[in-house]
């Protein structure tokens, strides 16, 4: 069970669908381990202060396997992770 949303799963069904689907940025796009991606959202990072700020460019991402589609990432303010979907991976990186 998610303790953000409540939503409850079958694990099965998951294991499943992250291995068909594969995780996926704002756009649609099939995100990879090493990905440059730009933050289109300002979401919330426990830890620090403020929010990370939409249009922050962020190098060298990893794919953290959760319960939500997550990304990993690592800049001068430290270690955090996010949701897949607050994420766009920009013209110029594909």
């Amino acid at each position: 069970m998610c303790a953000e949303c409540g939503h409850e799963w079958n694990p099965e069904e998951l294991l499943a669908e992250t291995a068909s689907a594969g995780i996926k940025d704002a756009n649609g796009n099939l995100l990879q381990n090493g990905d440059d991606v730009v933050v289109i959202k300002d979401p919330p990072v426990k830890g620090l202060p403020k929010p990370v700020k939409a249009d922050t460019k962020v190098k060298n991402i990893r794919l953290v396997d959760g319960d939500h589609e997550s990304i990993a990432a690592s800049k001068a303010s430290g270690p955090w992770a996010s949701r897949a979907s607050t994420c766009a991976r920009p013209e110029w990186c594909r």
